[in-house]
Parts: C-alpha cells; sequence; structure tokens
C-alpha cells in the first residue's frame, strides 16, 4: 500500500513502506487482499490498529535492497508502516515481484514518504512502473508528507512487477 525511492550519487534507494493489492471482489475480510511493509524484517508481520489491516514483511517478493527506519519525528506522527522502508544503495535492476491471479482486477495502492531516513534532506524523484506500463511520477515536496497512488489493474500474468525509473543528474536508468 505504499513505497518510496531516492536516487543519490547514482545510487538507487526505493523506500517502499507499504504496498498493497487488492482483488476487487473481495467482502470484508482479508482473502484476496496482501499488505506489505516494505523493510519489515524477514518472517515477520503485525496487525495495523488502527485498520485491523495485516501486514508482512517484503521479504519473499524481492531479493536485494536493505531495511532502513525512518526518522523518529516520523515514526511518532505516521502509521506503522511507514516505520520501515527498503533501500537499494546498489544495482540497477532492483523490482517487486507478486504472485497474483491473472485475468483479475486489482485495487493496488501505493502510498510512499521518505522520511529522511538517511538524514540527507534530499528529496526523492522517480517514475512508477506496473510491469512495464508508466503508472506515475513521484516527486515530494516535503520530506514528512506521504503521497499515495491508487489504480485499478487487471492483470494479464499471475505476477505483477512493481518497478521504478530514477532520475539524476539528467538521464533516467530503468528498474526493472
Amino acid at each position: 500500500m505504499h513505497a518510496m525511492a531516492k536516487m543519490i550519487a547514482n545510487s538507487v534507494f526505493l523506500l517502499l513502506g507499504a504496498l498493497s493489492f487488492i482483488a476487487t471482489v473481495q467482502g470484508q475480510d482479508q482473502s484476496g487482499f496482501i499488505s506489505i511493509d516494505c523493510g519489515l524484517p524477514e518472517n515477520s508481520n503485525y496487525t495495523e490498529k488502527n485498520t485491523g489491516i495485516n501486514y508482512i514483511s517484503d521479504a519473499n517478493f524481492i531479493d536485494s535492497g536493505v531495511s532502513k527506519t525512518v526518522s523518529s519525528q516520523d515514526k511518532t506522527t505516521h502509521p506503522q508502516y511507514f516505520n520501515y522502508l527498503r533501500s537499494f544503495p546498489n544495482g540497477i535492476r532492483n523490482c517487486y515481484r507478486i504472485n497474483v491471479t491473472s485475468v483479475t482486477r486489482y485495487l493496488i495502492r501505493a502510498s510512499f514518504l521518505y522520511g529522511n531516513y538517511d538524514g540527507l534532506n534530499k528529496l526523492p524523484e522517480f517514475d512508477l512502473y506496473l510491469g512495464v506500463h508508466f503508472w506515475d511520477m513521484v516527486k515530494f515536496t516535503n520530506s514528512s508528507v506521504s503521497i499515495n497512488y491508487e489504480i485499478i489493474h487487471t492483470l494479464s500474468l499471475d505476477y505483477i512487477l512493481f518497478a521504478w525509473l530514477t532520475k539524476a543528474q539528467g538521464h533516467h536508468s530503468f528498474q526493472l
């Protein structure tokens, strides 16, 4: 449900708070609904106290990056799923792969918070992609303000790749 990215000195950082994939035919329960807290330690999970939504670690959906935490101030002023993030300081191919049911409509939510996790206070800017399809551009104006995106998307494959295109020093590098 939530996500973030950053480019500093040609290093790519995806700051993903949480990402949700919801089959649009679900009822009140959470079947068909996955909420991923990106950067949450492997084999960890929790139920967010205000919403009752169950979150799991992103460790089974990606094989790169390192877990980081947002500033102490942002931990106290944002939901729990923003406490952790995943940073990708190396590599050019970092992508989340999430198995889904093909030919199914999904509500996909992504929320981003920079949270000055690195103490540099340099606001990231990047393009979001679902597979090879452009979704939207993320451009922060404040390190403590989250940005939210939502899309209903019919998937033709039995998986989705969540990727980003970072912007730095006048050039783009596609992350997939």
